[in-house]
């Protein structure tokens, strides 16, 4: 996933088939592009911000990895509070998020998703009597769960992950292993030869002790080509970093 977090959901409110709408951009913001648990945390805080110039309604809940479930039907091992929050213009709000102590593996890191729904005010005076599209608007963003025995640094599993020329497909894949603890998010990944290029620049996620396939764009090189890549840190940012492709 790419760093920006303003995601349009298929919410809709209301139709409309003539008329004027809404600017389609969110105005409550989250301060950051994912969230950390550490084990040993009492709570984290996630703040929100609203840079619109009107009030919004907003919901939050955290979801498994299925963006399409039902909100009031997912069971997971945290609780928000507020839930559900007025945020006015140019305010901000604080969630409070606490882990209500059911276990999650303690060998490896476990992912979640927090959600921050934005529902807009009903429109008032002229504009309640025009034909109006309001918009629902949705940001997600990865919610990490780390547990306090795992080996390593996170932000050195990137240099951990093993790459190799898919077999099932060389002419256009590669394969990543990674054998941390921790998840690693990559944004850009190049394999070049230095005269030749092929990228892969749809950002992407490899689990712990899982080996995900990339499809890239361009020439494909051997064994002797040397791979760059652009991995997410715990603050958002970029760290590039390089890797031989294994045979």
């Amino acid at each position: 996933m790419k760093l920006a977090i303003k995601i349009l959901t298929i919410a809709t409110l209301s139709t409309v088939m003539l008329g004027r709408t809404h600017d389609a951009e969110a105005s409550v913001v989250i301060a950051g592009t994912r969230v950390i648990y550490n084990q040993s945390d009492s709570e984290v805080t996630v703040k929100l911000t609203n840079n619109g110039k009107l009030p919004g309604l907003v919901k939050v809940w955290i979801d498994k990895g299925n963006p399409d479930t039902a909100p009031d039907t997912i069971e997971v091992p945290f609780a928000i509070t507020p839930s559900i929050v007025r945020i006015d213009p140019d305010k901000s709000q604080t969630l409070r998020i606490m882990s209500s102590g059911e276990p999650l593996p303690a060998d490896r890191e476990s992912i979640l998703y927090l959600n921050v729904l934005e529902v807009p005010p009903k429109p008032t005076g002229d504009e309640a009597d025009a034909n109006q599209l309001q918009l629902a608007f949705r940001s997600r963003i990865k919610f990490f769960y780390r547990p306090s025995a795992l080996k390593g640094q996170p932000e050195s599993a990137s240099g951990q992950v093993v790459w190799s020329i898919n077999p099932s497909d060389a002419a256009n894949k590669i394969a990543a292993f990674n054998p941390s603890q921790y998840f690693v998010s990559f944004d850009r990944i190049a394999l070049t030869d230095g005269a030749r290029t092929a990228v892969f620049d749809e950002g992407g996620m490899v689990g712990p002790g899982e080996t995900r396939v990339f499809a890239l764009t361009g020439d494909i090189l051997g064994p002797g080509a040397r791979l760059h890549y652009t991995a997410i840190n715990d603050y958002g940012g970029p760290q590039e970093g390089e890797a031989d492709l294994q045979p």
